[in-house]
Formats: structure tokens, C-alpha cells, sequence
């Protein structure tokens, strides 16, 4: 539903948006990742018609952003960070005149079900300005899904919720997502790892990973790490482990553990629990510890970017040199 190729984006001399590639399809939850100023904003803009690129291609249900840009707003639900809500009216009828707005059919029955999947029932009739933050993204969401679109951008859309509120929130994404295109932007990296079926993270305008969240922690780490406490003396039990083949290392912690790596594509608990049974040892723990999403965005985003190969996320990463005008300026000497 969404094809992005070659975008590009800038604000005077300064590069937002450097020659980004994606899609998402339908039935699919994306993740948009990234820092402050990575780009995510300028994007979603871009692709719900609210600016023009610089350069490149973007299209929304076979529709160009640009030349069809009435087309797409029809396809599109969006939800920005900051929501312009009409604060002097009423819940009900500000939905009602959005739906009116966008020419949808039965519109009072349309505002009674958008308000019932936002959980808003009973504040329809309340003043806009009189809700709590929490309360005017549920009414920013309800504006979003109004003439039931195919495609939903959202903008940090829990934020400002309260957490009874953002799990009823992820759950709704959820179910849109199973027939909807769903580009999903948050700094909350958990609900992106348990909401998103695949996850893009941009760092200074440039895609730097793209896969789902179980790839990506499968990719990133070259080896998994397991924690083992016993009872009695850890020198034998370190010798009797350093002996199982595939084990890459053993280590005493400093708080008297044993600690063990092996390959990703391996898992060794079976065979080390084997073998320090069988010496007569009690084992007490046996824990393996992976790399999560936030591990990832952090190493991803770290002060100098650096880029994956764009076929598959790699241990080891390319250093790239920013592009755009800035390279442009250098080169001329400038």
C-alpha cells in the first residue's frame, strides 16, 4: 500500500531526509523508528500530502503523493504528534464535522463506532478543552479512523496516555493492523517490539535497519549468552563447560555466576545442564540473555551513524559519510 523510493527532503541546506527506500503492504504494522530529528516526521508529511519532497517518489495505494494527492488523502488516516483539535467543540460533534468534512456516508453512525474503538462513549458529549491530554488523543485517533481508511499513519500515538490507556491502544492497532497498512512512529521501543511486525529504524535522514524485531535480534548479535549458578566450588563446573564443543567462552562474574557464549544459531543449555547434572553438581539457575530493540537503537543511533549493508543487517557496520548538500559543499571546496 505504501511505496517509498529515493525520498528526499530538505529544509534550506539542511538534509531531513536522505534518499529513503521502503514499503509496507497491507496487513502489515511498521514500525518507524528513530531519534529526535531522524526524519520520521518530515516522511510521514510527505506521505499523507501535507509537503512536497525534494526528490524521489512516494505513492499510496498505487497513488503518487504529489500528483494525486487528493487521492491518498482519501486512503489515509492520520494521526500527528501534536493533534489540532477544535478545543470550544464538542466531542461528537467535532467528529461528526471531520466525517462531514471527508463526505462519509451515515455520518452519526460512523462517529458512534469510532467512538466506541476509541472507548469514548461516554465523553461524547464533553467539551473538547475540558478532556485530559490522554482523553484528546483518543479523540485525535477517532478523527484518524473516521472514513474507515486503508491505510493509518500515527505519530506517537499513545503518548500522553496512561497505561491502562496505551495497552487498550496497542490492542486497537493490533486488530486495524490485521487488515490495514499500519506506519507506526514511537520512541517507546517496547511497544514497537511487541505491536510491529517489522520495524525501520532512521538515523540523520538514512534507513540504518530494517527487519522485524526477532530478525534484527538474531542479526545483531553474533553469539547468545547464558548465565548458570550452581551450588559448590564454580572452578570444576567452569573446566566441565569449557569442554562442551561450540562453547566460544566461559567467565566467573563478580557476583559469583558463570557465564558462558555460544552461537546464536545454537542453543547449549540443553548440553551444559547435562553435563554439570551428571558431575553431581545442583543446578540452580539457567538463564539466556539476548540483545532487545533497545540495544539495537542505541547502537544504531549512536552519535556517528553508521549504515548497513542494504541487503541485511550485519554485525559489522560500514561507516558512511553523511550525504547531501553538505557533501556536495565539501567536495567543491567550499
Amino acid at each position: 500500500m505504501i511505496n517509498v523510493s529515493g525520498l528526499t527532503k530538505y529544509y534550506g541546506v539542511n538534509c531531513a531526509v536522505d534518499n529513503l527506500t521502503f514499503n509496507a503492504k497491507k496487513g502489515e504494522i511498521l514500525g518507524f523508528l528513530g531519534p529526535n530529528g531522524a526524519g520520521k516526521t518530515t516522511t510521514m508529511r510527505i506521505l499523507t500530502g501535507y509537503m512536497p519532497p525534494t526528490s524521489g517518489k512516494a505513492s499510496v495505494g498505487g497513488f503518487d503523493v504529489i500528483d494525486q494527492s487528493l487521492e491518498v488523502r482519501k486512503l489515509v488516516g492520520y494521526l500527528p504528534e501534536t493533534v489540532p483539535l477544535y478545543q470550544d467543540m464538542r466531542v461528537f460533534d467535532y467528529l461528526k464535522f471531520m466525517a462531514e468534512l471527508r463526505h462519509v456516508s451515515d455520518v452519526e453512525e460512523k462517529v458512534d463506532i469510532v467512538l466506541e474503538q476509541v472507548g469514548m462513549v461516554e465523553r461524547s458529549e464533553s467539551f473538547i478543552s475540558k478532556l485530559s491530554k490522554g482523553m484528546r488523543q483518543r479523540v485525535g485517533l477517532a478523527q484518524a479512523l473516521i472514513h474507515q481508511p486503508e491505510v493509518l499513519i500515527l505519530d506517537e500515538p499513545t503518548i500522553g496516555l496512561d497505561p491502562a490507556q496505551i495497552i487498550e491502544v496497542r490492542k486497537l492497532i493490533q486488530e486495524i493492523g490485521k487488515e490495514k497498512t499500519v506506519l507506526l512512529s514511537t520512541h517507546i521501543l517496547s511497544e514497537a517490539q511487541q505491536v510491529c511486525d517489522r520495524v525501520m529504524i532512521i538515523n540523520k535522514g538514512h534507513i540504518v535497519a530494517e527487519d522485524t524485531p526477532e530478525h534484527l535480534q538474531t542479526r545483531m548479535v553474533g553469539s547468545r549468552r547464558v548465565t548458570v549458578r550452581i551450588a559448590g566450588e564454580t572452578t570444576p563446573a567452569i573446566a566441565i563447560i569449557n569442554k562442551i564443543p561450540g562453547i566460544l567462552s566461559v567467565k566467573l562474574t563478580d557476583n559469583d555466576a558463570i557465564q558462558f557464549e555460544n552461537p546464536t544459531d545454537k542453543d547449549l543449555r540443553p548440553l551444559v545442564a547435562k553435563a554439570l547434572i551428571k558431575a553431581r553438581f545442583d543446578l540452580l539457575e539457567l538463564s539466556s540473555e539476548s540483545v532487545n530493540l533497545e540495544d539495537i537503537f542505541l547502537q544504531l543511533t549512536r552519535e556517528e551513524p553508521q549504515a548497513l549493508s542494504p541487503s541485511e543487517v550485519k554485525d559489522e557496520f560500514l561507516a558512511e559519510e553523511p550525504a547531501g548538500i553538505n557533501k556536495k559543499i565539501k567536495k567543491e571546496g567550499k
